[in-house]
């Protein structure tokens, strides 16, 4: 049983929005914004370039579905062209930005993966998307983590997997919590950010350290919300809009302004929403993505564009990974944040350090 929920505001939303925008505001060209179109998809992927249909001797996708702490968790595996799950391949496991989907920027670069020879899974946070829990867009870095702890349990049995060459690409937000993973999980033989997004400092701090005067406030806040929801009350929930183009063109940062334009336009999914619980709060904001980060012994490639406004959190947790002999920052020169997601000359220069990352780590 699938238990995403979408409310009609959303979906009305994205019917209206999705060829709303124009392209020159955008900045990407009309093939682009039709290929990004979940709809004419058979597996609802928004990326350009995704796979439409299985063919023998090239790169497959198989959705699956597997049990997480009591819940369903719903997953995209990728399999390598001339798949043959007798051989032994090496495993990735990739985790999607914060309020993102599978069929994203994490499907994307789970393909190219598996176009390398990787086999790949990028699973739905649980409480999110496809997968199951409740209340929705539930946002807590326990439940993040425990994702990719799940991933590596399922992919580590699949067939043709060798368990033993099993590395892990965290994007966005998903790159804070890989990071957390990876300090305990020795499974994980490497691992690689995009665009690491540290979801605590961010929820706590405010983007770029803007919102330091008002965290008691905002603890108070979230405080409240927990009281009324375990009351029975309503859920309350943040970080949910439905904005005009105006509105997201006077977003003080980049990062969000490209973000709306691709989460709810070029890239638009009807189960990726920047909403979650008010509540989830009260465990973001303690929690920082790089609290004992040097326990991560593990090779460490991190990756971010020269103009991203997000830039200074990957190289905050660079400085901090003291516990890895071998470690790398490469910065994607000209790429903002959310054009690392999309942009191919960018995806491109992820990919060029990426493959041989893990050719000599796995």
């Amino acid at each position: 049983m699938n238990h995403e929920v979408i409310d009609e505001k959303r979906r009305e939303f994205l019917g209206k929005s999705s060829l709303a925008l124009s392209v020159a505001t955008i900045g990407v060209s009309a093939m682009t914004t039709a290929a990004a179109d979940y709809k004419r998809n058979p597996f609802t992927l928004v990326y350009g370039g995704a796979i439409t249909k299985n063919e023998p001797g090239k790169v497959n996708i198989h959705p699956v579905k597997y049990k997480l702490n009591g819940l369903d968790i719903v997953a995209n595996v990728y399999t390598p062209a001339n798949y043959d799950p007798k051989k032994k391949y090496p495993a990735v496991v990739v985790a999607h930005p914060n309020g993102g989907v599978k069929e994203q920027v994490a499907g994307l670069y789970a393909q190219h993966l598996a176009e390398q020879g990787y086999i790949t899974i990028t699973a739905d946070a649980a409480y999110q998307g496809g997968s199951g829990g409740r209340p929705r867009s539930v946002d807590k870095p326990s439940h993040r983590i425990e994702d990719i702890h799940g991933m590596a349990d399922f992919i580590t049995r699949y067939p043709g997997v060798d368990a033993a060459r099993l590395g892990l690409l965290g994007i966005c937000g998903g790159g804070g919590y890989s990071l957390s993973a990876a300090k305990s999980d020795k499974r994980f033989k490497s691992v690689a950010t995009l665009s690491m997004f540290n979801s605590g400092r961010v929820r706590r701090n405010g983007f770029a350290d803007s919102q330091m005067a008002t965290i008691q406030q905002r603890l108070k806040q979230a405080s409240d919300a927990r009281a009324q929801e375990n009351a029975g009350g309503k859920i309350l929930y943040a970080g949910d809009a439905d904005m005009t183009d105006e509105q997201i063109a006077a977003l003080p940062f980049e990062m969000y302004r490209q973000g709306y334009e691709y989460y709810w336009r070029t890239h638009a999914h009807p189960g990726s929403t920047f909403k979650y619980t008010m509540s989830s709060l009260l465990d973001l904001m303690r929690w920082d993505a790089t609290d004992q980060i040097e326990l991560i012994e593990q090779p460490l490639l991190m990756i971010a564009g020269t103009k991203a406004d997000s830039l200074y959190m990957t190289e905050d947790a660079f400085v901090k990974a003291t516990g890895t002999k071998n470690k790398e920052l490469f910065k994607i020169e000209g790429a903002t944040h959310i054009e690392s997601y999309w942009v191919p000359k960018y995806v491109e220069a992820a990919l060029g350090k990426l493959t041989p990352f893990y050719a000599k780590t796995l």
